[in-house]
């Protein structure tokens, strides 16, 4: 795979027919200059570099193994390109740089017998499972988020949302949705290895952590938990028990399912009279003051798994519970979030949230009306640059387009029959990978992946809606 991708032509209009303003990808050459306006911005302020929402990529890819990984920097990119279906980097000037097993990275000759046997089991991995996508640009895309996840994803099933300082860890929700990737496309092991992960970190009450250190042994800090992951961890495991095939999965089940029941106890437990979940912070990170659609959509999906997951492993009683709590929930959304066209809170205060998606499949079964509240809301997140931000609170600003925000959207009208509007904002997220192929956490104003790249999430999310696409659908919880 060289080290640019094939351009297609901007289209001109967004998924909704709207005109669109071109912006410029730029190439890996202008990061330096880009980073270096960072720089002295930053020292003008006093700002350390990394606060400065407008620099460029922290990281550009990813070379090692599930032991040990190294992240590319964005100068030794420039130039190069992966060995195709590997995390093996050939280098312009022929020669590889990889990562060996509990080692350092290293520069060897083309062809060198080490590298070649880390290319072979590479690609042996992703024959063992499918790697979607209609074209060979978005198979190719596929293929190295899978190759990503895969890197991201520690042997314990830990999985880190980037490798790069305070992305080190894993969050419940990231991993969630990786689990439901890789279970899509066949690679089950580490599915199971993840929801694992997950079971062991959850905590006495049911809760799970923000986020936990990649050894399991708990939060790096203080940062406010969000309820949430009870909805995120049990659709997980329902995705992973419909792709498990049949004859094992019962069996894998009951290790999970003290797992779920404690998530889904304590989710059913903190509806209100409304049939709300308390005002915390939802995916944002951001604490509300009133219940928000970022945690009440994924609890819905979270029960509905929940009892479906209770039913198939002999507990009647447990899913009766849960299909009650999920009617109570679903209830309270209908009369609180839809009027509204499903803002970020109850109370309509804080606008429109890229969380409006989670109402639709593989999350949930599509109300009536979402199709419009989605695309109005897309209408109101979008940017000049073609990507959108996770939602237009007045107390918040988003310099910068979001890589999983605007995935939520390729995703849902994927699930929901709009192939030509996903199949744009697929595009877009094609369109805006760094030369080595990998998807951003962010987009600037520019078109230049920013932060962190990879991000684990956006990979999932983009995983997950190329196997929409290419005809395997991924599957909402039954309501």
């Amino acid at each position: 795979m060289s080290s640019e991708h094939p351009r297609r032509p901007i289209p001109a209009t967004d998924p909704l027919g709207r005109r669109r303003l071109r912006t410029v990808r730029r190439l890996p050459a202008a990061l330096a200059a880009v980073s270096l306006l960072a720089v002295i911005e930053s020292a003008a302020t006093g700002l350390p570099t990394a606060f400065a929402d407008q620099s460029p990529a922290y990281t550009a890819g990813l070379i090692g193994t599930r032991q040990t990984t190294a992240a590319v920097s964005p100068a030794e990119a420039n130039g190069a390109s992966y060995v195709p279906g590997s995390n093996v980097l050939r280098l312009p000037d022929g020669r590889w740089r990889y990562l060996p097993e509990g080692g350092q990275p290293v520069t060897v000759p083309a062809g060198d017998k080490d590298a070649e046997a880390q290319i072979a089991e590479s690609r042996a991995w992703l024959a063992a499972g499918t790697i979607p996508g209609r074209t060979a640009e978005e198979k190719s895309a596929a293929e190295r988020a899978l190759l990503s996840m895969r890197l991201l994803t520690r042997r314990n099933g830990a999985v880190a949302a980037a490798w790069y300082g305070a992305w080190e860890y894993s969050w419940p929700r990231d991993s969630s949705f990786v689990a439901a990737a890789l279970a899509r496309t066949g690679h089950l092991t580490e599915a199971y290895e993840i929801l694992g992960y997950n079971a062991r970190t959850q905590r006495s009450d049911g809760t799970w952590d923000a986020r936990t250190k990649l050894d399991g042994s708990g939060p790096p800090d203080g940062r406010q938990w969000q309820l949430d992951a009870n909805g995120w961890v049990p659709w997980a495991v329902w995705q992973w028990y419909q792709a498990a095939p049949a004859q094992e999965r019962g069996r894998l089940l009951e290790a999970l399912y003290p797992t779920v029941h404690k998530a889904a106890t304590y989710a059913a437990d903190s509806l209100d009279a409304h049939g709300l979940p308390p005002a915390g912070p939802d995916y944002w990170e951001v604490a509300t003051t009133t219940p928000n659609i970022g945690t009440a959509a994924p609890l819905l999906a979270g029960l509905h798994a929940s009892a479906d997951l209770a039913r198939h492993s002999g507990h009647p009683q447990d899913a009766r519970t849960w299909d009650r709590a999920a009617r109570h929930l679903t209830t309270g959304i209908k009369k609180y979030f839809a009027p509204l066209g499903y803002p970020r809170t109850v109370d309509g205060a804080h606008g429109r949230d890229s969380a409006v998606t989670f109402m639709a499949p593989p999350f949930n079964h599509a109300p009536a009306h979402l199709s419009s509240a989605i695309d109005s809301t897309y209408e109101a997140l979008l940017q000049p640059n073609g990507g959108v931000v996770p939602g237009d609170d007045p107390d918040h600003q988003w310099p910068t387009a979001w890589g999983p925000e605007t995935a939520f959207f390729a995703l849902a009208w994927s699930s929901t029959g709009e192939r030509k509007k996903a199949g744009q904002v697929v595009d877009w997220l094609l369109d805006h990978r760094d030369a080595l192929g990998e998807l951003p956490e962010k987009i600037d104003m520019t078109g230049t992946p920013a932060s962190v790249v990879p991000l684990v999430w956006t990979g999932a999310i983009t995983v997950l809606a190329l196997s929409e696409l290419d005809g395997d659908r991924v599957p909402a919880p039954p309501a």
